[in-house]
């Protein structure tokens, strides 16, 4: 089965984006927690400068990943940018001095959080920007994105997409304004609403028949994440057939499984960025597709 090697952002706009669809997600550049430097910070930077040798062009991060650390490790890698390169951050939400993760959605907090963002990153427009839906909000839902729609106006955002949502929250985003992409858990084991780091992380199957009736990307987070032994993991199986890993299959299975996904894998190690680049072109047959499923 050939895959679609491209894909595009805010189709239905006048200013769409097209990029490889084949991503890159920053979070694991942070340290343990997803706080503070990395661990190793030459790597880091090595693995971002690797993006852009690879043709990699388009990145997620957020300003709450570190604080800061992911936008300042983007900068010094690799600022001035390629002209292709789209830059994906996220806002609402906001790291605590201990470490938690905090609600940060009301409209001059999300006004602030593009501020830092076009600061770190050293940008005049944001081209992506998910509204991250965070619980226990005290915020409306709408009140949050008609601040996003506002900056929209004033060209501080150029597409705006959602993270993090329910069906709900995306088909009334969808008669507000348009919405440019979805960034939602989803991965060959993480199809559904689970918890990781004391969040709840809504998962993209629920609302995978909205964006596909609305041609919206659907950018998955933690795709990678695996709870079966090799031995009762089907991909495991096909992974022999290939002569690859596990995770290269995850990412292959992804890449076939609907055009409109673009993966985003994330690691803090070279060797990994280069096995993930791989699974990019690997070609499951249609057998292989039904047999897992």
């Amino acid at each position: 089965m050939d895959i679609k090697k491209t894909i595009t952002i805010g189709s239905q706009t006048e200013n769409p984006l097209t990029v490889k669809r084949f991503g890159y997600g920053t979070m694991r550049l942070t340290g343990e927690g997803i706080w503070g430097e990395p661990k190793n910070r030459a790597e880091a930077l090595a693995i971002l400068k690797a993006t852009s040798e690879n043709g990699i062009q388009f990145l997620d991060t957020a300003d709450y990943y570190g604080q800061d650390v992911t936008n300042r490790l983007i900068a010094e890698a690799l600022h001035p940018y390629n002209k292709d390169l789209v830059i994906c951050t996220k806002v609402g939400a906001d790291r605590g001095a201990d470490k938690s993760w905090r609600v940060y959605d009301k409209p001059e907090h999300l006004r602030a959080s593009i501020e830092n963002n076009l600061k770190t990153l050293r940008i005049e427009q944001i081209q992506l920007v998910h509204f991250r839906v965070m619980p226990g909000s005290n915020t409306s839902f709408e009140d949050s994105l008609n601040a996003m729609f506002e900056m929209q106006k004033e060209g501080k955002i150029l597409h705006i997409g959602l993270s993090n949502v329910n069906e709900e929250e995306l088909n009334a985003a969808l008669s507000m304004g348009n919405i440019a992409s979805v960034e939602n858990a989803f991965g060959y084991e993480q199809r559904t609403t689970f918890s990781v780091y004391g969040q709840e992380v809504r998962g993209m199957q629920e609302i995978i028949g909205i964006c596909v009736e609305n041609n919206i990307p659907m950018i998955p987070f933690f795709s990678l994440q695996s709870s079966l032994p090799n031995s009762e993991n089907k991909i495991a199986e096909i992974a022999k057939n290939h002569n690859a890993t596990s995770a290269q299959i995850n990412l292959a299975w992804l890449l076939h499984y609907n055009d409109l996904i673009l993966p985003i894998p994330g690691t803090s190690q070279l060797s990994h960025f280069k096995e993930n680049i791989d699974a990019f072109a690997i070609q499951l047959t249609e057998e292989e597709m039904a047999f897992l499923g």
